[in-house]
């Protein structure tokens, strides 16, 4: 018979596919790792990973043991959640962060809506950083953060309604040859370099901020990489590079020294709620129901 213990670690490596990662979200040693995947294999009789130097990847068996075990486990945690939330009710901490002023004032509505709606619930905010946002999801740090919805797309990382979609801008030196143009084509970013987000950060974040590409197929120069987006405005300024930013950007970041350009053929950036799948409770249900209302309504 399998131990709870023993499942978990077989599913976090066959998501991971890296021991060391797999060993820090369990919180034990690689060795130990190791040591409960080969007494799976020996049970199973058959290999479950096919290990190199450079990579680990499931066997035929190893992945269709994985897509058996999941929804199973799901199911126990849903329904273990579920009593849980009937005899509790919509009590004890939730612990939500922001990436982003911008995602700063959707948490704030969400928040203001959700005690209103839940006072027995107490809600802990939490600013999170690019490089920390998903890791401290996944550590239980926060249950839900609200940010980029690109962000969200990692294994294992849910992203609920989009809460605010918001028109694309060119962030450019005031002294930069662009600044004077009412607006800009995204085909213009061949001709300019743009400022590199953290390498950390997501990939499917990092190739919407620096594409490799125009539209057309014409190559986007690459600029400095940045280490904050603090940074990135700065390196801007400093007529290092462009950047393209959200809407509410102008608003909320002002600076004598860079200018905001619309867009004319890019597409909004949306932003909204995300948790992990595994940490999908009544609670966070309840708090991405009352972020959505409270930005739909206006609230």
């Amino acid at each position: 018979m399998l131990e709870r213990y023993e499942i978990e670690a077989f599913l976090t490596l066959a998501e991971e596919l890296h021991f060391g990662r797999t060993a820090a979200r369990l919180g034990v040693t690689t060795g130990r790792v190791s040591q409960t995947v080969k007494k799976l294999e020996r049970m199973v009789g058959a290999p479950l990973f096919e290990r190199t130097s450079r990579q680990v990847r499931l066997t035929a068996i190893g992945r269709q043991l994985a897509d058996d075990l999941t929804p199973l486990v799901a199911g126990v945690n849903e329904a273990v959640r579920r009593a849980v939330d009937a005899g509790r009710g919509i009590t004890g901490e939730l612990r939500v962060g922001f990436l982003s002023g911008v995602a700063g004032q959707l948490l704030l509505k969400a928040v203001a809506l959700f005690a209103k709606r839940h006072p027995d619930c107490e809600v802990h905010i939490h600013e999170a950083q690019g490089h920390d946002a998903v890791t401290r999801l996944r550590s239980g740090a926060l249950d839900v953060l609200i940010t980029d919805i690109l962000i969200a797309a990692q294994p294992g990382v849910v992203a609920g309604p989009v809460l605010l979609s918001e028109p694309r801008l060119l962030a450019v030196a005031t002294g930069h040859a662009l600044a004077g143009r009412q607006a800009v084509s995204v085909e213009e970013l061949a001709d300019h370099p743009v400022v590199l987000v953290p390498a950390d950060m997501p990939e499917a974040f990092r190739a919407d901020r620096n594409p490799a590409v125009t539209p057309s197929g014409a190559p986007v120069p690459r600029g400095p990489r940045a280490a904050s987006f603090t940074e990135t405005l700065t390196l801007v300024a400093f007529g290092r590079g462009v950047f393209p930013v959200g809407d509410n950007v102008a608003r909320i970041y002002p600076r004598p020294d860079v200018v905001y350009l619309p867009f004319t053929d890019a597409p909004p950036i949306r932003w909204g709620p995300m948790w992990l799948k595994t940490n999908t409770t009544h609670r966070v249900r309840e708090f991405v129901q009352a972020a959505d209302d409270a930005c739909r309504l206006g609230q």
